[in-house]
């Protein structure tokens, strides 16, 4: 019975050496990682009567927060990124009465809000765009 399974087992081994079931299938030097090269365009916009003014917080293309100042609307700006997914979010407050908030991904809209109310503040958020 041994020689049978020290046979099986050396067959087996042969055929993984053939058909080169040891080897990664990677290739060499390549890493996991996920690299688009087509570009995405996120745009932030903000909206309300034509003076307001006000803040505007939003996340770049690298994940880091950034602020703004607005003096009148609509306020808006767009990000360029080959990451294969970003996060996009803006929040903003104003003088007026009214303000709202969109976010667009290659000219698709993905999110928009509106507030209403005293000093309005509003927050658009994509989780993956």
């Amino acid at each position: 019975m041994v020689p049978v399974a020290a046979v099986g087992a050396l067959v087996i081994y042969r055929f993984h050496g053939v058909f080169g079931a040891g080897q990664s299938a990677t290739a060499a030097g390549a890493g996991g990682e996920i690299v688009s090269t087509v570009p995405k365009y996120v745009t932030y916009e903000i909206y309300g009567p034509a003076g307001t003014a006000g803040m505007v917080s939003y996340v770049d293309q690298r994940a880091q927060a950034q602020e703004a100042r607005f003096d009148s609307l609509p306020w808006s700006v767009t990000l360029t990124t080959t990451q294969p997914s970003v996060f996009a979010n803006v929040m903003a407050q104003g003088d007026s009465h009214e303000l709202g908030c969109r976010i667009t991904v290659n000219g698709e809209l993905r999110d928009e809000q509106q507030a209403d109310g005293h000093s309005a503040a509003t927050f658009c958020v994509v989780k993956a765009a």
